[in-house]
């Protein structure tokens, strides 16, 4: 056999080995980079944990994956397991609603003098207009509930990968220094010099995009249930967890707060929708303007089509648990672009010593 068969051979050899990695972990690809950006987000949390337990890795890594499942897989488990019970009852009841046509105006408010008349006439006048819309609407209701159906299938699928990304994340919270470092010398092999910026910066920017979703996630969702519970809307907890999830996307939390304020004013609590939509616009949505943005900065920048674009295209790629990953997967890869950008033109050197 001459030389270049045998390269062929081994380089066949080495494809045909690659590929059979590649299929065989490709099941489990969401779970580790959810875990890979789970740990690098909350590696100097997982550091004080370790120095508090006397340096022990192994319990640190139980301690740091029991907090990661309780924070995350749990209200996730939560999500899921609750989203295809609620979504039928909510169906009907908006159903009955539409039914039983415009819902009538408050006795109180129709006797008011002087204008108590003149708005009675103006909300039946409204509301006669908007009759095909509601007739629109409830057309709709079926094709909406075999989506959220769908959508909860979804998240229980996401479910099940959240909960194997735990156990990876164990081995990576007690060998991630082991790890790194076999990263740094892989980069090295590959990029050079340039190999340890490509790391640091992979490391600023997952830490930034997570920090600056999912803090302002947390601070949204913690928002809104305090506003749930002044209310009286029931099923705080999952109207929260809801929120927490939502808040991805801007338009989000409206979709979580609306539907309570909704579900207030059917009940005859006028006052309490108002301000169940007052707190929703005051407070709750009024967080993203200003928590996500410093939050990102301290480490990364990210525009905000970026991370609607990951989080869609995180879902269709992943599943439920794309929502996690996706953005920060395409933080990286704009961050790479542009350190890429940003590196000096190497030119060759001249070949003579007059370079010619």
């Amino acid at each position: 056999m001459d030389s270049r068969t045998q390269f062929i051979a081994r380089l066949a050899a080495v494809a045909g080995v690659v590929v059979g990695c590649l299929l065989v972990l490709a099941p489990f690809v969401p779970a580790i980079l959810f875990a890979a950006v789970a740990c690098n987000a909350s590696w100097p949390l997982a550091l004080s944990v370790r120095r508090a337990l006397g340096g022990r890795r192994t319990l640190a890594a139980f301690a740091m994956t029991a907090l990661l499942v309780l924070l995350v897989i749990g209200p996730s488990t939560l999500l899921a397991a609750s989203l295809a019970q609620y979504v039928g009852t909510l169906v009907d009841s908006v159903q009955s609603m539409l039914e039983a046509g415009p819902p009538a105006l408050p006795a109180w408010l129709k006797s008011m003098p002087i204008v108590g008349d003149a708005i009675d006439e103006y909300w039946h006048r409204l509301m006669a207009s908007r009759e095909e819309a509601m007739k629109l609407l409830g057309g709709l209701l079926e094709p909406g509930r075999a989506f959220v159906v769908g959508a909860g299938k979804a998240a229980a699928q996401g479910v099940l990968q959240l909960v194997l990304a735990a156990f990876v994340g164990f081995f990576f919270y007690r060998d991630g220094e082991a790890l790194v470092e076999t990263t740094r010398r892989i980069l090295a092999r590959l990029a050079g010099r340039l190999g340890d910026d490509i790391l640091d910066t992979v490391d600023n920017t997952v830490a930034g995009v997570v920090q600056g979703m999912f803090g302002t996630a947390a601070g949204q969702a913690l928002v809104a249930a305090v506003g749930f519970l002044v209310a009286g809307v029931p099923g705080v907890l999952l109207l929260a967890t809801a929120t927490f999830f939502l808040s991805m996307v801007p338009i989000g939390p409206p979709l979580v707060w609306g539907g309570a304020a909704l579900w207030l004013f059917q009940q005859g609590s006028i006052g309490w929708a108002v301000f169940m939509v007052l707190w929703g616009l005051l407070a709750v949505s009024s967080i993203d303007n200003f928590l996500k943005p410093y939050l990102i900065s301290r480490r990364s920048s990210l525009p905000m089509l970026l991370i609607v674009f990951g989080v869609f295209g995180g879902i269709v790629a992943f599943g439920f648990i794309g929502i996690f990953i996706g953005p920060p997967v395409l933080a990286v890869g704009l961050t790479l672009v542009q350190l890429w950008i940003a590196r000096p033109e190497v030119r060759d050197a001249p070949s003579g010593p007059d370079g010619a």
